[in-house]
């Protein structure tokens, strides 16, 4: 009986290594063939290339050409970047203002852009395109969930994961934006910041959230204040009471010294760590007064002289070279389709 247990054993150890041999090949053999394709169509890509090199550097050629010929014709343009921090979640107030003075130059509304930025007809006809980004920073999504996590309660923060909270985070949630004008006079962005941030501090709404926050930010700091003379005051007090203690425990009139030693340094702990989280709190709320003082701050303004573009994804050189590359290699592989069609046809 122990030899036919035996025998299934072996037999059934024997299976599970000729299933696990042939798992093992056909895993190598599809990596092997993956392997291939992928080498045998970057040769094709190759080949195509080498077989048609002459008419791509003609198309790439005669786009960078008509580039230069735009590029030579159209006036320089320059760029200001003013960065802001917006509070009291006024971020998507201030992309849709930055969306209607781009669409404003889309329709070249020279005289409503002038009546907003309070600048000439002439500054307002070289403005060429307003747009804002948030400046990308993984710090702002951490910060903000630890924030959640500390304003709800421990049950809630169970069912709702930081995965699901960086999924649901959105541009308008990141602390610092990036307002990016371009005009082809290289000085008249230092106008722009002041109608910017109006548009937005003179909102009723956002003025009357920030009147409301500051005062009660007032009224914390002045309780903190208050309560934290009260713990001094009673710190003092205490003080004085371990000393007359002192006295009398010298004189011989104490019986339980050790007793009311350990109650004395618990008693003083409690009073310190009070005192440390009221100093905490205060720093706290002074930190929410300078930065949440205005409805939106600015972090860096616009420069007195903007900069020349120069990004090479702005260059019309190179985007119409890479432009007429693209519509070669489009057309060169439409005619080998057409041809494959054909031939599978016949």
């Amino acid at each position: 009986m122990s030899n036919e247990t035996k025998e299934n054993e072996e037999v059934d150890l024997g299976s599970l290594f000729v299933i696990l041999g042939k798992g093992f090949k056909n895993l190598f053999h599809f990596f092997g063939t993956l392997f291939k394709n992928l080498f045998h169509f970057l040769i094709q890509i190759l080949l195509f290339l080498k077989s048609n090199i002459i008419k791509l550097s003609i198309a790439t050629v005669v786009g960078a050409l008509i580039g230069v010929f735009i590029e030579f014709k159209s006036e320089t343009k320059y760029e200001g970047n003013l960065y802001v921090k917006p509070n009291f979640s006024s971020s998507r107030q201030l992309y849709n203002n930055i969306q209607f003075y781009n669409d404003l130059v889309k329709q070249k509304n020279n005289v409503l852009l002038a009546s907003i930025f309070k600048i000439s007809p002439e500054d307002a006809k070289s403005l060429k395109t307003f747009a804002i980004q948030p400046v990308i920073n993984e710090n702002d999504i951490l910060t903000s969930y630890d924030d959640l996590t500390q304003s709800i309660d421990s049950l809630t923060v169970k069912s709702y994961s930081y995965i699901k909270f960086q999924n649901a985070f959105t541009k308008f949630d990141y602390k610092i934006h990036e307002i990016s004008v371009t005009a082809t006079k290289n000085n008249v962005f230092e106008k722009l910041s002041t109608s910017i941030i109006s548009s937005i501090i003179n909102n009723d709404y956002f003025k009357n959230l920030k009147k409301i926050n500051k005062a009660n930010l007032l009224r914390t700091d002045a309780l903190l204040k208050k309560n934290l003379e009260q713990a001094d005051s009673l710190h003092y007090v205490y003080k004085k009471v371990l000393i007359e203690e002192s006295k009398k425990s010298n004189s011989g009139t104490s019986i339980d010294l050790g007793n009311n030693d350990v109650k004395s340094s618990n008693r003083e702990l409690k009073l310190f760590e009070a005192n440390l989280e009221l100093n905490e709190s205060l720093i706290d709320v002074n930190k929410d007064l300078s930065e949440k003082s205005e409805v939106i701050n600015i972090v860096s303004n616009f420069q007195p002289i903007g900069h020349k573009v120069k990004e090479i994804k702005k260059n019309k050189i190179f985007q119409l070279g890479l432009l007429g590359f693209s519509f070669m290699v489009v057309f060169l592989l439409l005619i080998k389709l057409n041809y494959f069609l054909n031939n599978y046809k016949n």
